[in-house]
């Protein structure tokens, strides 16, 4: 029977028909093993190994959301186009061709290379020498064209959410450019009214029907933002609007320590929330931007500006700086001639669109807190990992606004 994993003695009995495959089998084998690298079972499928590996390899070591999408590719797209495949015998060309299928198919080229990303993070914990889905070509991506709202528009926004009830959600997605997990997992024990700081440390997310706090995306999303006057005021607004909700449900209160949270202190949910910011974009009359827009708004901006991309990369928690140079590669040439074509004494004097909104670097955040500003609903290590079935919403009936939550 054919050994798995690497060599640790005894036996492994290779098949052929002929001497000279015997042979030729025994060579590489050998070679195999001086590389240190495992042998591969004679007889497993592609179906077999991705199988095992979604289960005993991603499902331990990737976010439960994650863990589904990748299940569902390798049940609905990968193994019936490659499963029979014996794993020794699969080759670039069956995965390109797979690639193409599922192109003419119909499936958008973003998707095709999630196929290719999956199998590939598969591959590489595989039994066979080299990973074939390295060496398939993806199909030719459509980018997003990023149009962020421009300075005169991030006002408009933030006069139109002044005094909804997600006025501060919105107007720090604006100023720190924190993703909506993140924002929607903030809580009051990350943050620092007096200091004017957040720490982002975790996102909240719902995986089969119920909510939970992970970790960030990467380990540098794990970071301190500083908060302008305008968000840090903003903020001090929505806390107090908190504290009378809590006042108000009583008992029907649900102690999550959540910045954001429903009337009764439980999650947000993310596409609510994202449906509220578009009917904002509509009263405002603004175009239509997706909820994510708001942190490309809050990078152009600073951009503009002139601030340095390794400090715009720890404010937005990317991993490299390349991935900010890369994802604001066409953005930054139109930014830089906007700026130039507006520069004045405005500019000059460091009053330029950025700083007047209070985003750049040196436009401190002056505002102090209450005299129990920093007191907040503290949540403890074991209230941080719980989980709850989202509560039905209803439009809210006080006509608060933009949340619609009661």
């Amino acid at each position: 029977m054919a050994a798995r994993g690497r060599w640790a003695g005894g036996r492994t009995y290779l098949y052929t028909r002929t001497r000279a495959e015997a042979a030729a089998k025994l060579t590489t084998a050998l070679k195999t093993v001086a590389d240190y690298l495992p042998l591969v079972p004679e007889r497993q499928t592609v179906g077999d190994f991705l199988s095992s590996w979604v289960e005993t390899t991603a499902r331990p070591t990737v976010r439960p959301s994650t863990f589904v999408s990748y299940a569902g590719i390798v049940s609905y797209h990968l193994i019936p186009e490659l499963g029979r495949i014996r794993l020794s015998r699969l080759s670039p060309q069956d995965v390109q061709e797979m690639l193409n299928r599922k192109l003419a198919e119909g499936l958008s080229p973003r998707r095709v290379d999630d196929l290719r990303g999956v199998l590939y993070r598969a591959l590489r914990w595989s039994l066979v020498g080299r990973n074939v889905a390295g060496l398939a070509r993806s199909p030719k991506q459509v980018r997003y064209e990023i149009r962020p709202l421009s300075p005169p528009e991030v006002g408009h926004l933030l006069e139109a959410v002044r005094g909804a009830w997600l006025e501060a959600l919105f107007t720090l997605a604006v100023a720190t450019g924190m993703r909506r997990g993140e924002l929607l997992g903030l809580g009051w024990a990350d943050v620092d009214l007096r200091a004017g700081t957040i720490q982002v440390r975790h996102a909240l997310e719902r995986f089969e029907g119920a909510y939970r706090l992970v970790e960030p995306k990467s380990a540098r999303g794990a970071r301190s933002v500083s908060l302008p006057a305008f968000a840090l005021e903003s903020l001090q607004r929505h806390r107090r609007r908190q504290a009378e909700e809590t006042e108000l449900a009583q008992s029907e209160w649900t102690e999550w320590g959540l910045v954001f949270a429903t009337p009764i202190g439980l999650p947000l949910d993310g596409s609510l929330v994202t449906h509220a910011l578009h009917r904002q974009l509509r009263r405002a009359g603004l175009r239509h931007q997706r909820f994510h827009d708001l942190r490309h708004a809050c990078a152009s901006l600073l951009l503009a500006e002139g601030v340095n991309p390794r400090v715009v990369r720890e404010i937005l928690g990317h991993s490299q700086v390349s991935l900010t140079l890369n994802t604001y590669s066409h953005v930054i040439p139109s930014l830089g001639r906007d700026a130039a074509d507006r520069a004045g004494p405005g500019h000059l004097a460091g009053r330029g669109p950025a700083r007047r909104l209070g985003l750049a670097p040196g436009a401190a955040a002056d505002a102090r807190v209450d005299s129990d500003g920093d007191q907040g609903h503290q949540v403890g290590q074991g209230q941080q990992s719980q989980e709850v079935r989202p509560a039905p919403v209803d439009t809210d009936p006080t006509g608060r606004g933009t949340g619609g939550r009661r």
